[in-house]
């Protein structure tokens, strides 16, 4: 086995697209009766856990598609919250991973030429506005949330108090704008 997994070029990136195909045969092949009453049976707690699974790169496309299908059986404002609080939990793990377990080697990142030379060179503006939106973006997508919470955590002026609120409401937002679209089509 480990000579197998040595031999693929990019496995995480093959994981990522088996996950993309596990939550396409979800979808589409929901009305397995056994997998759609065990789906059901979680009720919102199954939204919760979704939500949190939401924020992870290898989970995203799985906890999406069983987002828009408990929805279905619930009230889509009560799902959005939910799925929001389980997102910002989960994002609020890799927060804190990336904050305190990286802490060293954000600092060393900032002393190297090339982000040294960036950060010379790149505008204020950008620096101030740019990155916390293309983070912002990047959360309250579908997309994984690994990379928009890092550019978050490694800001020195966002708290945990101002980071569980910005990842609460993108997520909540995100998750509805997805849950809905899911309805109207």
């Amino acid at each position: 086995m480990n000579s197998l997994i040595k031999k693929i070029k990019y496995p995480k990136l093959l994981l990522v697209i088996i996950t993309f195909i596990v939550a396409y045969i979800l979808f589409y092949e929901r009305d397995i009766p056994i997998f759609h009453d065990i789906l059901l049976s979680l009720g919102y707690f199954g939204t919760l856990i979704a939500g949190i699974f939401f924020t992870y790169g290898f989970t995203a496309a799985p906890a999406t598609i069983f987002l828009i299908l408990l929805a279905e059986h619930e009230n889509i404002f009560v799902s959005a919250f939910i799925g929001g609080v389980g997102a910002m939990i989960g994002d609020y793990l890799i927060f804190k991973l990336i904050r305190h377990s990286f802490h060293d080697e954000i600092e060393k990142l900032r002393n190297e030429k090339i982000i040294k030379h960036i950060n010379e060179k790149s505008p204020s503006i950008v620096k101030k506005y740019f990155l916390p939106v293309l983070a912002g973006f990047i959360i309250a997508s579908p997309l994984p949330d690994e990379m928009g919470v890092a550019l978050l955590a490694t800001s020195k002026i966002i708290s945990s108090r101002v980071f569980f609120a910005i990842s609460f409401l993108l997520n909540t937002s995100g998750i509805f704008v997805i849950i809905w679209l899911s309805q109207i089509i």
